[in-house]
């Protein structure tokens, strides 16, 4: 089983005074298998960002509603 490898991307150096929203982008295929390890592990850092809000593409939150409204068959 292949080793899910984070990749880490430094701040820019430019000085702003303005608190600005992150807008590192990232693939959902790069963080999916981090996240889902973290998960199943019960890192405790996880629970740090648990009120996080993400930027989703129109498509993407429209699967995820429609699959949150899915029951499993019995």
């Amino acid at each position: 089983m292949a080793t899910a490898r984070l990749r880490l991307f430094p701040y820019p150096e430019e000085d702003t005074q303005e608190a600005e929203a992150p807008s590192i982008p990232i693939r959902l295929c790069d963080l999916y298998p981090l996240l889902a390890q973290a998960y199943r592990d019960n890192y405790v850092w996880l629970r740090d960002f648990e009120n996080d809000e993400m930027l989703v593409s129109g498509d993407l939150y429209e699967v995820v509603r429609a699959f949150s409204n899915c029951r499993p068959s019995a």
